[in-house]
């Protein structure tokens, strides 16, 4: 609104100077970026992650999947494996190995990290593979690849805003050093003259 009020100020104001007008129309146009382009963009951004993670959602859930694994005993010491029902693999559990078939038909054995508190040799658990039994991590679901489109679109809005925010301080930055640069030539100007009797006379 105070681009609007500025506009209107210096409308037959006899005292405008050409920076001013043009600061105003800069502080407008400023404003309806902000309001219109920005939320736009971060649309855009949102709907093209939304469709990307949702591929991608897709695709994990075909590859990857869920099969039971029976405990045959204690893990011998070894570098730590990824728990299998954890997405990062940093939860942690006990060493154990085991034995799964893959979803190829395949039989595998292997030591990895259980989320069970007290496992026991024969005690089933799930854990995620790909098509041939290699233990991968959770795929991502809907809801969570919905999320991160969400805060991308956010992200993208705000920078956008403070992209345009940025051009607008730097355009009116400008500008004031232009102006103190005129006013600099006024006085040298007439500094010679300053308080001189009869000057103009």
């Amino acid at each position: 609104m105070r681009a609007v009020g500025g506009l209107w100020r210096w409308r037959h104001n006899p005292l405008r100077r050409t920076t001013d007008l043009v600061e105003s129309w800069v502080a407008l146009v400023s404003l309806l970026l902000i309001l219109v382009a920005a939320p736009v963009i971060g649309s855009l951004v949102g709907f093209a992650a939304q469709d990307a993670l949702q591929q991608s959602v897709r695709e994990q859930r075909a590859a990857r999947h869920l099969v039971t694994a029976t405990i045959t005993g204690k893990a011998a010491e070894a570098a730590p494996a990824p728990a299998p029902e954890s997405a990062s693999g940093r939860d942690s559990g006990s060493r154990v190995a085991a034995d799964w078939t893959a979803p190829d038909g395949t039989r595998r054995h292997g030591q990895l990290t259980t989320t069970l508190n007290h496992p026991h040799t024969g005690d089933h658990f799930t854990l995620w593979t790909d098509e041939h039994g290699t233990m991968v991590t959770r795929p991502l679901d809907s809801a969570t690849a919905t999320t991160h489109a969400v805060i991308a679109g956010l992200g993208a809005a705000m920078l956008s805003a403070g992209l345009f925010e940025s051009i607008r301080r730097l355009i009116v930055w400008r500008l004031v050093r232009r102006r103190y640069a005129r006013w600099d030539q006024a006085w040298d100007r007439a500094g010679p003259d300053w308080g001189r009797t009869g000057t103009g006379s």
